[in-house]
């Protein structure tokens, strides 16, 4: 794994694509290099840091340059031996053992029909000294991430956001609309930025930028229309396919671990694991008692531990205690976008220790949960519809009992209310309204009583923007429109872009075989009932599970990969809420309604309601505004 800068058309390329790399170097510690064209109408400059997995030798070093192609590459290709193969007996002579060669004779021998046939994840680069011309690519399904600003013919891009805030970031200025999108969602979706004028490369898409200063996007796989497809055949068996998956991301030239919360995705991946590489270790998180307690978490440390002793898995334990006054800060700078999912700091704890115990790639279950409908909102839209067919009458009743219940008493904090009261504000509304407001942090008037006056305009149309993507689909039941717009805004715009900061951070590389294409086509093969059934999700990949595990940590409850931010923010991060969130930019400038903020903060205070998650978010978007504003970029 990798980081990627480049610039092309621009009259400081050679600076800016250095400067950024040198900002990239956390992604890359193991070697850099940099590649210059000029030649009449044409600039080009790629730059590249490297973190060795595959072919560790100055062979596989980058920018790669090979009879007039140059590459800058970023990801893994897991079936780059049989393409390798392919290519080579059609006559193709190999300099190196790596996947970037690999990738890029497929792109000269194959074009942009190369792209779909690369099983992985990827962000690339390749320019063309014969046309003059530079195309950026993305994996499938979001795995890996590209940004680029195309403007006035010039293109800047690189692997992180950060690279371009601290590079040009005179150049760039705050998208108020992303903010208001962040504050609704907790992150900033892909259909958007948090900086003007810079995108987010699709997942599945490839991008051509010519001399004359134009530029196009092509689509070259959908996953839209891949479920349709898998939907219409009959159901795929899926042990063979997540066993396959598996293994196929086992390829390294270097040691791999896995991430085992005790839970069943990450246990399934764990136990195939070792099933292929015999001697695999694991690490997992453990939370303080005091903590657990006003969180009311589950101890999942005490199921990686059943695991790991039944299968032969050496287990590392990371108690979750950091000075988080310190580490909040960090956090924030590093995801490049204001984030508000405490997740990132597991992630970061995690891949922190493996990195120091000499690990360089882990194995994580993430996406098992959008694909099978595993989180509880899928389970709670499911009961919402079931709901919504009570008499009125009785509704009215349910209403008003739940909305008083308090949400802790002193220490201790109540799970079943918090999840009862959050149901109860999606349970009355249609079902795209209802699967959204299930995962956003307000509706609409929360969302209106927040903001100011200067991002106001801004609330309708991201209230609107994302309806089309839960509506675009010919999938004939609720579950798996459910998961298909998970696996278009969710997962790529949340949980896979804090996984990618988070864990580069620490010059690690995660990978998720879940998150493959092979898996993608069986998942929604499975009808969405085999998915959801009564109060619990994931069936059918339960079902599978069995030949693998226990029924013990199959069946289990669900927990959820998260950090004790409630305990945090009433004691370690008190007086920061007090003094840099009340008393901050946002709310000195406008953007936030001080009054709104301090209901939120006096309501989590007095366990009248569960604002943790609002608080965590809006400290972090304050944080972020401000480093952004140190940066250079203009409000």
């Amino acid at each position: 794994m990798c980081g990627i800068a480049g610039c092309y058309q621009r009259d400081d390329g050679v600076a800016v694509a250095r400067a950024m790399a040198d900002r990239l170097a956390h992604r890359g510690p193991d070697g850099h290099g940099l590649f210059n064209y000029e030649s009449p109408g044409v600039r080009c400059t790629l730059a590249h840091r490297r973190l060795s997995i595959i072919d560790l030798s100055d062979a596989g070093s980058q920018p790669f340059t090979k009879n007039g192609l140059t590459i800058v590459y970023n990801g893994e290709l897991y079936n780059y031996r049989e393409l390798r193969a392919e290519l080579a007996s059609a006559g193709v002579t190999f300099r190196s053992a790596c996947d970037t060669e690999v990738v890029l004779e497929a792109w000269r021998r194959y074009g942009p029909a190369a792209l779909a046939r690369f099983r992985g994840m990827f962000a690339f680069a390749v320019f063309d000294e014969i046309t003059g011309r530079i195309v950026l690519a993305r994996d499938q399904l979001g795995i890996k991430p590209l940004y680029f600003l195309h403007r006035g013919g010039a293109l800047v891009f690189a692997s992180e956001l950060k690279a371009l805030a601290q590079t040009i970031g005179s150049e760039l200025e705050i998208d108020p609309g992303a903010l208001v999108s962040s504050i609704l969602y907790y992150w900033v979706p892909d259909q958007r930025c948090a900086y003007r004028g810079v995108q987010k490369l699709p997942p599945g898409t490839w991008a051509e930028f010519r001399p004359d200063g134009t530029g196009r996007q092509h689509q070259y796989w959908s996953i839209a229309d891949e479920a349709s497809e898998a939907a219409e055949g009959e159901p795929i068996d899926l042990g063979p396919v997540i066993e396959d998956s598996v293994a196929a991301h086992l390829v390294a030239d270097v040691p791999v671990s896995t991430f085992l919360s005790g839970g069943l995705d990450s246990s399934i991946v764990s136990v195939l694991a070792q099933r292929h590489n015999p001697g695999i270790d694991a690490y997992t998180i453990t939370f303080r008692p005091e903590d657990q307690r006003r969180e009311a978490m589950p101890d999942d440390a005490v199921y990686a531990r059943k695991v790991a002793a039944q299968y032969g898995i050496a287990l590392h334990e990371i108690e979750i205690d950091p000075d988080i006054v310190e580490l909040l800060p960090r956090i924030v700078e590093l995801l490049d976008e204001p984030i508000g999912d405490p997740a990132a700091i597991n992630t970061l704890l995690i891949c922190e220790a493996a990195r120091a115990a000499g690990v360089k790639v882990m194995l994580s279950g993430m996406g098992a949960d959008e694909l099978f409908g595993g989180y509880r909102k899928h389970v709670a839209c499911v009961a919402a519809a079931r709901y919504r067919r009570l008499p009125s009458s009785v509704r009215g009743i349910v209403r008003p009992s739940v909305e008083m219940l308090p949400v802790a008493v002193g220490n201790r904090g109540l799970r079943p209310a918090r999840w009862a009261k959050r149901f109860i504000t999606f349970a009355d509304l249609p079902e795209e309204s209802a699967f959204r407001r299930s995962y956003t942090l307000y509706d609409g008037d929360g969302l209106a009583s927040l903001v100011g006056a200067e991002l106001a305009p801004y609330v309708p149309d991201v209230l609107a923007e994302h309806r089309e993507i839960y509506d675009d689909s010919s999938l004939p039941d609720h579950v798996n429109r459910m998961c298909l717009a998970d696996m278009r805004l969710f997962l790529p715009g949340l949980n896979l872009a804090y996984t990618d900061r988070a864990s580069m951070a620490a010059s690690t590389e995660v990978r998720v075989p879940f998150v493959d294409v092979e898996v993608v086509r069986a998942a929604f093969s499975q009808p969405g009932t085999a998915k959801v059934r009564s109060r619990a999700g994931k069936f059918a990949l339960k079902r599978a599970a069995e030949a693998w595990l226990p029924n013990e940590i199959v069946y289990r409850p669900k927990a959820s990969f998260g950090a004790p931010i409630r305990a945090w923010i009433s004691r370690e991060l008190r007086e920061l809420v007090d003094d840099v969130l009340v008393g901050g930019e946002l709310v000195r400038s406008g953007l936030l309604q001080r009054a709104a903020v301090e209901r939120l903060i006096d309501e989590e205070r007095t366990g009248r309601e569960d604002r943790a998650k609002q608080i965590w978010q809006l400290l972090s978007l304050e944080l972020w505004y401000e480093q952004t504003r140190t940066a250079g970029v203009r409000a």
